[in-house]
Order: C-alpha cells, then sequence, then structure tokens
C-alpha cells in the first residue's frame, strides 16, 4: 500500500478529508495567519466582530478539509469554557446602564452583561482559527518551517517536534487506563475522582516519557552545536500569499462590521 492512500485513510478514520486547499499552505504562513486573526480581536471588544469572525471562519472549514462535525467536537470543550471567562465580567465589570443585581463587589447591569457575552464570544473567536489551521498540521513539516523560514533555534524546534509527537501518545494511554480500569470493575462510578487520579497517572506518564525522551535525543546528537540539515524542504508559494491576504480580508471584514455597527472599541477604553 502506497503512503499517499495510507495517509488519505488515516486522515478518513479522523473525520477529516484526504484532500484540501490549506494543506499547500506552509505551516509558517498558518502561524502567521493566526497572528492576524487573534492580535486585532485581542485589541478589541465588542460581540459583532467576534460574530462576524467566527462566522467567516466556519465558511472557509471547507478549505480545511476538516469535517463540520469534528470542529465542533474539537470546539467543545471552548465552548464549555467561554462562559467561564464571561461570568467574571458579568460580575465585575463596571456597571452601566440599568443595574439588574448587586451583592457587595459584584454587580450585574446592561453594560456588565454586553461585556460578558463579547468576551464570551471573544473565546471562541480566538480559538477557532488554532483548531482550523493546526488540526491537519504535520509536525516535520512545522518543526521544517519553524528551523527555515522562521529561523528558530534547532534546539527549540526539535523540542516542539518531540512534544507534538507524543501528543498522540497520552490520547492512548488515557484510552488504555480506561480500558485497564473497566477490566477490573472499577471504571464505573466516581467520575470525578477517577477523572483526578487518571490524570495523576498520565502527569507521571508524561514526565518519565519526557526524561527518556530528552536523554535519546542528546545521545542521539539532537543538541549539538553547528548547522544541521533537515530531511524536509521547507519553501513558500504564491498559495501562501494568497492565504495570508484572504485571512486579512476576513478580519478587516470583521473589524468594519463593528465599526458600521457602532459597537466597535478598543480594549482599554
Amino acid at each position: 500500500m502506497s503512503a499517499v492512500t495510507e495517509r488519505a485513510k488515516t486522515a478518513e478514520r479522523r473525520g477529516e478529508a484526504p484532500r484540501a486547499w490549506l494543506d499547500g499552505v506552509n505551516p509558517a504562513t498558518k502561524l502567521l495567519l493566526a497572528l492576524i486573526l487573534s492580535v486585532p480581536l485581542l485589541a478589541s471588544i465588542d460581540p459583532v466582530s467576534a460574530v462576524v469572525a467566527v462566522a467567516l471562519q466556519v465558511l472557509c472549514v471547507p478549505l480545511t478539509g476538516i469535517r463540520l462535525r469534528t470542529v465542533l467536537l474539537r470546539l467543545l470543550p471552548v465552548l464549555l469554557a467561554a462562559p467561564i471567562a464571561g461570568v467574571s465580567m458579568l460580575l465585575y465589570a463596571d456597571p452601566g446602564g440599568t443595574v439588574y443585581w448587586s451583592f457587595w463587589h459584584a454587580t450585574i447591569s446592561d453594560a456588565s452583561i454586553a461585556l460578558a457575552v463579547a468576551v464570551s464570544l471573544r473565546v471562541l473567536a480566538l480559538a477557532l482559527p488554532t483548531i482550523l489551521l493546526f488540526g491537519r498540521t504535520d509536525p516535520i513539516e512545522l518543526a521544517a518551517a519553524l528551523a527555515q523560514i522562521v529561523h528558530l533555534p534547532t534546539r527549540f524546534v526539535l523540542g516542539v517536534l518531540a512534544g507534538t509527537r507524543t501528543l498522540g501518545l497520552f490520547l492512548e494511554d488515557w484510552r488504555s487506563m480506561q480500558l485497564a480500569r473497566r477490566a477490573r470493575g472499577v471504571g464505573d462510578r466516581g467520575v470525578i475522582r477517577r477523572f483526578f487520579s487518571m490524570a495523576f497517572v498520565l502527569l507521571v506518564f508524561a514526565v518519565r516519557r519526557g526524561t527518556t525522551l530528552a536523554t535519546a535525543m542528546e545521545a542521539r546528537g539532537f543538541g549539538a552545536p553547528g548547522t544541521r540539515t533537515w530531511a524536509r524542504r521547507s519553501t513558500l508559494s504564491a498559495r501562501d500569499a494568497v492565504a495570508v491576504v484572504g485571512g486579512v480580508l476576513l478580519i478587516a471584514v470583521a473589524l468594519a462590521a463593528a465599526v458600521w455597527a457602532g459597537t466597535f472599541r478598543f480594549v482599554w477604553s
């Protein structure tokens, strides 16, 4: 079986399409796109720009090769955490307009409600580009781009590569522990207690694996000084320029919509 066929079947099992337009974009360009789509949203705070940004990013899902269902599943933890980020704004933001409830330092008013909604939507708008841009990125290609195009230190790049490649092992360890506990009849009760105990075991596994991996990499000369060669060559193409222009247009439309609606304001104002 060829490597292309094997990669296509692996992508299909992960809920991804075999080919996508974004696959031809250099990982270094994806990092730049993540900054383009994130920094302007961090500098401003309003619900309109966040909603428009999320809507436009959802329209770009077919370009990523990731199924919408897979995107929603990966976004689920963010969807659960986003309201938590808005609670502090809801209770402790500067009051304005009608005050609905007040107790000690906590006050719920029209201004705090609007700010809480804006912050929650901001969390989604910042998390979604990361899922779309790096959901199918090959760690080896990312390392090659960081070293050859971004020109980051070799030790840092190899450390990022090693850490990225071990993420899948954590998922396999978690599934193995779940199956082992169920086989022993202790995996169906105490969900919260089971989660923290398994998380501690996984932390121990991570420390041991990281120590072993660091020693092995040092023994093989990965930390040696001097110019290093790379098995894969990372280059830029016209598709990268198109992707950057598209990202700039996307965030510009989102901010322009907020200005047109009269809701745009800087985060420090």
